[in-house]
């Protein structure tokens, strides 16, 4: 791949829809790095960077941090050298400010190649996130359907107990279905517009995803 057309991938879909896990698998196979803005921020957070004291004044305030600031991060990310061959967008952009940014930002290199939307319905959705279960003492994740401990509530790694994190309860996992849908689900017509938007049934096994994930990918990008 040249260092002109870079391989920017933007996953959408509702929380639960397993965009994280997809993106991971994407990064392993294509050898480009993933960004989140989660990690952007644990990242500047914890090193005390410019931006990151930023962030934390308005974080320290109650406020939210502003586009521009999260727009900044993302920026420096993709200067990096990890980032010559592309990079993979889990959580970003948010809204249509976010993404009309983006497309600033990589238009030197192509622009966006696809924009995948991990279709899944929304009681699929709070039924994956709501059996989350997670070690207090090791972190381990289990869930109370697809993946169970041997003894109900015990870790089966060090006997912790598990418990059900304030994200996954369902009051929140359904304020986070309606920010996602009041702030992130008009970017799926803004992708559809700009004809990058391709859509998954993220219902299926994870590898079945990321099978048709990896076969849709423009092959011309792919082979530049």
């Amino acid at each position: 791949m040249n260092d002109q057309r870079r391989m920017y991938l933007v996953l959408l879909g509702v929380p639960g829809a397993g965009k994280g896990t997809q993106a991971r698998l994407l990064s392993e196979k294509l050898q480009i790095p993933q960004i989140s803005t989660g990690d952007l921020f644990r990242y500047n957070l914890s090193h005390e960077t410019e931006l990151g004291l930023l962030a934390k004044q308005y974080m320290d305030r109650g406020d939210l941090v502003p586009d521009e600031v999260t727009i900044q991060m993302v920026a420096e990310r993709i200067r990096q050298e990890d980032c010559a061959r592309g990079a993979i967008f889990d959580g970003f952009p948010r809204n249509l400010n976010q993404a009309t940014a983006l497309d600033q930002m990589t238009a030197p290199h192509g622009g966006i190649s696809l924009a995948p939307l991990i279709h899944l319905e929304d009681e699929e959705a709070m039924r994956r996130i709501t059996g989350r279960r997670v070690c207090r003492q090791c972190g381990a994740v289990y869930h109370v359907e697809f993946n169970p401990p041997a003894r109900e509530g015990i870790c089966d790694i060090d006997g912790g107990e598990l418990y059900q994190r304030d994200d996954d309860k369902p009051e929140t996992v359904r304020n986070r279905l309606y920010v996602y849908y009041k702030q992130t689900a008009p970017l799926i017509g803004y992708y559809f517009a700009k004809s990058l938007l391709v859509e998954i049934d993220g219902s299926r096994p994870i590898e079945e995803v990321n099978r048709e994930l990896l076969s849709v990918l423009p092959q011309d990008v792919l082979e530049s």
